[in-house]
C-alpha cells in the first residue's frame, strides 16, 4: 500500500526546490498525495479496511496542514503546487 523507492524518488526529483531537497512543503506534500491515491484505489477492492482508512485521514489532514503552510508563506507556490498535482479543481 506504500509507494515504491523508485516513485518517491521521482517525485522528489519532480518537486525538489533545489538538489537534495527532501524537505521543502512541495515534496511532501507530493508524496502524500502519491500514497493518498495509491489508498484510495486500495480501498475501491476493500470496503472494510478501517484501519488503513484512519491512516487515510491522518494523511489528508496532514497534507492540508502543508498546504495551509505552503498557501500563508507563498501564494503563488501554493496555486503552482496544486495545478502540478492536479488536487482541486
Amino acid at each position: 500500500m506504500s509507494i515504491t523507492a523508485e516513485e518517491k524518488a521521482r517525485l522528489i526529483k519532480e518537486f525538489a526546490t533545489k538538489e537534495g531537497d527532501t524537505g521543502s512543503p512541495e515534496v511532501q506534500v507530493a508524496i502524500l498525495s502519491s500514497r493518498i491515491k495509491t489508498l484510495t484505489e486500495h480501498f475501491k477492492t476493500n470496503k472494510k479496511d478501517n484501519h488503513s482508512r484512519r491512516g487515510l485521514l491522518k494523511m489528508v489532514a496532514l497534507r492540508r496542514k502543508l498546504l495551509d503552510y505552503t498557501r500563508g508563506k507563498d501564494e503563488a507556490r501554493y496555486q503552482d503546487l496544486i495545478k502540478r498535482l492536479e488536487i482541486r479543481r
